[in-house]
Order: C-alpha cells, then structure tokens, then sequence
C-alpha cells in the first residue's frame, strides 16, 4: 500500500487518487500490451573522452545509426519481428519488443566526430567518444 509521509509518521493512502490513476495510463505500456523499445546505456567518462555501452539486444547491426553533433549524441535503431511461423503453430505469448528506438543525451565536452569509434558485438554497442582538444585562446599583435 502507498504511504504518504507526513511530519511524524508515515500515514497509509487509503483513498486511490485520481488524478494518479489518470497520469499512470499514460505511462504505461501500449495498448496492445507491449511496451516500447528502450536503449538502456551506461557512461563513463576518462582523461580522454566518454565511453557508451547502450544494450541493444535483438538488432542487427546494419539497423543502427548513430550521429554525434558537437556534444550531443544519438542513437536509433530498427528493432523487427522474426516472421518464422510455422503452419498449425500459433503464438501463445509475444513479449520481445518489436519498433523504432532512440536514446539521445548530450555530454559536458565537445567531442571529436572524426575520431569517435564503434563496436557491435552479443548485443552491446560500444561507442568511444574522444574529447575535442581545447584550443586556448590566441592572443593577437596589432601591427
């Protein structure tokens, strides 16, 4: 049971809130049962640059894109539904997630889209993404 806290104990919500019924629909899964594809990620960030591990299970590596601009990073992929149904079977239960996913965030530091890096393998996408150099500010001679 849900607990509201008050200033000395907690007290038991007995009386279902409806505005709280309201807004859970709309953060629940799909109508169809299904939820949407998420990417789940891990950063980490060293004296060189960040390094993402986005879990990706299920996709082909051909289905993902990913897109660096500035400090901003994205990353999309096409996750589809197996169609090997064979006649007289029929499904029982479908809970693998099948459409379109996207993960974008953006990190402290430029980055270097020349020089980022990655790598697809048993359903992680590892990406490395090295900082910009800093350039320091030159001072001008006026002549």
């Amino acid at each position: 049971m849900p607990y509201l806290t008050s200033m000395t104990r907690p007290v038991a919500c007995v009386t279902p809130d409806p505005l709280d019924a309201l807004l859970r629909g709309w953060f629940s899964p799909q109508a169809d049962g299904q939820s949407r594809p998420q990417i789940r990620i891990d950063v980490t960030e060293d004296a060189r640059g960040y390094t993402v591990h986005a879990d990706m299970p299920g996709v082909a590596k051909d289905a993902i894109e990913v897109t660096v601009d500035g400090n901003a990073v994205s990353i999309s992929a096409e996750v589809k539904r197996q169609t090997g149904e064979v006649e007289g079977e029929r499904a029982l239960r479908r809970e693998r997630v099948v459409g379109r996913m996207t993960r974008s965030f953006t990190l402290e530091h430029e980055l270097d889209e020349a020089a980022v890096t990655a790598r697809y393998q048993d359903g992680v996408l590892e990406l490395v993404l090295p900082r910009k150099a800093v350039v320091e500010a030159r001072r001008i001679t006026i002549q």
